[in-house]
C-alpha cells in the first residue's frame, strides 16, 4: 500500500473563478499534485531497495527526490486548503481570527507590510518556488519564508501556515508569464479560516518541535 496518496481537492474545479480558472485547477491538483504523490512513493521503494542491497552509491540523489517529491505533496495539500472561493480581504477579530491577525500585526508591523512582504517573496523567486508564511516555534512569531523548488531556505522548524504557489504550472495558462499579477490575484481566495486553524495548531505543538529552549 502507498504511503502518500492523493487528497480530494475541498471543492470543485470552478470554485476560485476568476482568480483561478478551472483548467489550470484540475491540472495542478490531477496531474501536478498527483506526480508529486507518485514520485514520493516511488522514492521511499527505491531506498528500501537500496537499504536491502546496501547500494548506497545512489543515497543522495534519492534523498533528494524524497525531500523533493515530499514537500511538494505537503505544500500543495496545504495550498488546497488555503484558498476559498469566499475567502479574500484580512484576518479581522470580527471573523474569529483574531489571534492570527494579531500576530501578523506583531510579526510584521501590519497587516500591509505582511502583505507586501509575502507578495513580493512569492512573486521574486528565482525560477521555481513557493512564498510562505511560516510560525517559527523558537521566537513564537510568524515569518515569511521562500521556498526554492520545493526544497531549501527555510527555517529548519517552521511550519507553513499559509503558501503561495509561484510555480509557472499554478498560473501560466490563465496569466502566461504575468506571476506578480497572479500572486496578487492570489490575496481575494486566501481562506483565513483555515490559516488561523493553522496558526493555533502549530502553536500548540510548538513545544514539542524543539527540545531545546
Amino acid at each position: 500500500m502507498a504511503t502518500y496518496t492523493l487528497p480530494e481537492l475541498p471543492y470543485d474545479y470552478a470554485a476560485l473563478e476568476p482568480v483561478i480558472n478551472p483548467q489550470i485547477i484540475e491540472l495542478h491538483h490531477d496531474k501536478h499534485h498527483a506526480a508529486y504523490v507518485k514520485g514520493a512513493n516511488d522514492t521511499l521503494e527505491q531506498l528500501a531497495e537500496a537499504r536491502d542491497k546496501e547500494a548506497w552509491g545512489a543515497i543522495n540523489g534519492l534523498q533528494k527526490n524524497l525531500a523533493f517529491h515530499l514537500s511538494g505533496h505537503i505544500l500543495h495539500s496545504i495550498y488546497w486548503h488555503n484558498m476559498t472561493g469566499d475567502g479574500g480581504g484580512e484576518p479581522l477579530a470580527a471573523d474569529g481570527v483574531g489571534d492570527l491577525a494579531d500576530a501578523i500585526t506583531e510579526s510584521f508591523g501590519s497587516f500591509a507590510g505582511f502583505k507586501a512582504q509575502l507578495t513580493k517573496a512569492a512573486a521574486t523567486t528565482q525560477g521555481s518556488g513557493w512564498g510562505v508564511l511560516a510560525y517559527e516555534p523558537v521566537s513564537g512569531k510568524l515569518i515569511v519564508e521562500q521556498v526554492y523548488d520545493h526544497q531549501g531556505n527555510v527555517g529548519q522548524g517552521s511550519v507553513p501556515v499559509l503558501v503561495f504557489d509561484a510555480w509557472e504550472h499554478a498560473f501560466y495558462l490563465q496569466y502566461k508569464n504575468q506571476k506578480v499579477d497572479f500572486i496578487e490575484a492570489m490575496w481575494a481566495v486566501v481562506n483565513w479560516q483555515d490559516v488561523a486553524k493553522r496558526y493555533a495548531a502549530a502553536k500548540e505543538r510548538a513545544d514539542v518541535l524543539l527540545l531545546a529552549p
